[in-house]
């Protein structure tokens, strides 16, 4: 009887490690993008790493991130085994993955120009030469995301959870010191050709030195958690092994498949100047919120779908489904309403500042606002998704996913010319909604049955109520430029301040009218996290 409230305690304060830990890395993340955005603007540089980064960063966030293949498969194994058992097992499944990811390496390297061909065919000489040395230089990340992920996983069967949270930021860190340093001795003469090639270099050199720390700041815990130390160890029978592997490879070939469509959309900006530019600076902007909501709203519901996945419960579970559904729309739709609402006055405030000059702000506030029409379906998708995994079919998102490539890269050649970088955007909207509805169907068909037309009714609704509290933002952000104008810092701030309020104040009124049940529900979580 003691020991419940000790293990929820223990539960409550990794979740505020990790949730604390995350805000600091996003903050760094932030004031990185906002160094390179000064740094360069939309120009050359960042459009070359956009591609260079392609490649390296797609192992990175895919081996290396926490709930990665490789940090779940090492979480999984290691807390079934005994504390002797660990160290053995790390050791060889490092060796393992260190000599395949070494190939990578080697491979990324010496190939560099092949693969900035075939992700960029319509790169300019200049952009590609640049994207080719960076690649080279970002090579070594193949290696250091297996190697990461790997003490990830290690380091929270190991009940340190601060460490793998917080390192993230070192990368960041990296990037602005070499970056900002590199700014405040050259000024815009960075942009210069005689020191472009240079500030390329340190942009990428950089990233790469941030992945160095991330791998090197874990070594030390490591051993003293008696987890493993850095040495090869040959044996491939060593009990867990196979295990591990069996868990690892699969992860890694399905969550991969969802990278493919972001190298389309990259493939197809590629024509398009400054295209992937701007793509990176928007997506940046509204990822950063959805990712800090929905894990303060949804991943409550995750174990729950576990818990009902069995036909007896599955009355409830679709109850729960629609609770995770419209808890999507109502944080995802007001977001949405302000970023398509007031795009332009956040870019501003965000980004605009040395060599991102208003002419920059004018191309990416849109791509922004175009990322904000499909926040609702991005997050609804990946709680449909979750829905899967806990009844146990991973093959239904896998096919899924392998179908969204293809219509993927079909409404990128259609969308691509008409409507440029937007168009691009709207390809990935589309196929997130797309998937929206074939899982909601095939969950039908599995669950016996779901209100989808009285659910379809209340999106609907929250739809349009979202989309009037947009247009009302929008129109008195306007009024307050023409009237004050917002040519500093704190007229653009207290403008974003006051309308993203006035839209998110009106949806929750409307919201609330409306009477949506999970409108109460949404109310006491948020009550309970500020408490």
């Amino acid at each position: 009887m003691t020991e419940a409230p000790k293990k929820g305690r223990s539960l409550a304060g990794i979740a505020g490690i990790v949730a604390l830990a995350t805000l600091i890395s996003k903050v760094f993340g932030l004031i990185r993008e906002q160094v390179i955005a000064a740094a360069f603007g939309v120009g050359t540089v960042v459009t070359a790493y956009a591609y260079a980064y392609v490649i390296p960063g797609f192992l990175f966030i895919l081996l290396g991130g926490i709930n990665g293949p490789f940090h779940s498969a090492l979480v999984s194994v290691l807390s079934k085994r005994r504390q002797e058992e660990a160290a053995p097992l790390v050791e060889t499944v490092t060796t393992l993955v260190g000599a395949i990811l070494l190939g990578v390496t080697l491979i990324l390297f010496l190939g560099a120009g092949l693969f900035i061909d075939l992700l960029a065919p319509g790169l300019d000489p200049q952009a590609r030469s640049v994207a080719v040395q960076q690649l080279q230089i970002m090579a070594p990340m193949a290696l250091l995301a297996g190697l990461i992920g790997i003490g990830f996983g290690t380091l929270n069967a190991a009940d340190q959870y601060w460490l793998p949270s917080i390192s993230p930021l070192l990368s960041s860190v990296t990037v602005i010191l070499g970056l900002g340093g590199a700014v405040l001795i050259l000024g815009q003469a960075i942009n210069t050709p005689q020191y472009a090639l240079l500030a390329s270099l340190l942009l990428a050199g950089g990233t790469t030195a941030g992945a160095v720390l991330q791998w090197g700041a874990q070594i030390i815990p490591q051993a003293k958690a008696g987890m493993g130390r850095l040495r090869l160890r040959f044996n491939w029978r060593q009990p867990g092994v196979d295990e591990v592997m069996r868990v690892m490879i699969p992860a890694t070939l399905s969550s991969g498949m969802l990278y493919i469509n972001f190298a389309t959309n990259l493939f197809f900006a590629s024509f398009i100047p400054n295209a992937a530019a701007a793509m990176r600076y928007g997506n940046f902007v509204a990822l950063t919120p959805l990712g800090i909501i929905s894990n303060m709203i949804l991943v409550p519901f995750l174990p729950v779908f576990s818990r009902l996945s069995d036909p007896q419960d599955w009355p409830e579970l679709k109850e729960r489904i629609r609770q995770g559904l419209m808890l999507s729309a109502l944080t995802m739709l007001p977001l949405s309403a302000v970023l398509m609402g007031l795009a332009s006055p956040i870019v501003q405030v965000i980004y605009q500042r040395g060599a991102f000059d208003a002419q920059a702000a004018k191309e990416v506030a849109p791509v922004l606002a175009a990322y904000g029409l499909g926040m609702f379906f991005y997050l609804g998708r990946d709680v449909l998704v979750r829905v899967f995994y806990a009844l146990g079919d991973g093959q239904s998102p896998f096919r899924v996913s392998a179908v969204n490539i293809f219509i993927n890269g079909t409404l990128d050649f259609l969308l691509y010319k008409p409507f440029g970088t937007i168009g691009i955007v709207l390809a990935t909207v589309g196929v997130n909604l797309f998937s929206m509805i074939i899982f909601l169907i095939l969950l039908r068909r599995r669950l016996g049955g779901l209100p989808l037309g009285i659910w379809t009714l209340d999106a609907v609704k929250l739809s349009l109520l979202a989309l009037l509290a947009g247009l009302l933002g929008w129109q008195g952000s306007l009024l307050w430029e023409r009237s004050l104008g917002s040519g500093n810092l704190l007229l653009q701030l207290t403008e974003l301040a006051l309308f993203s309020g006035v839209i998110i104040l009106l949806f929750g009124a409307g919201a609330w009218a409306l009477k949506i049940p999970e409108v109460h529900l949404l109310s006491r979580r948020l009550l309970g996290r500020f408490r």
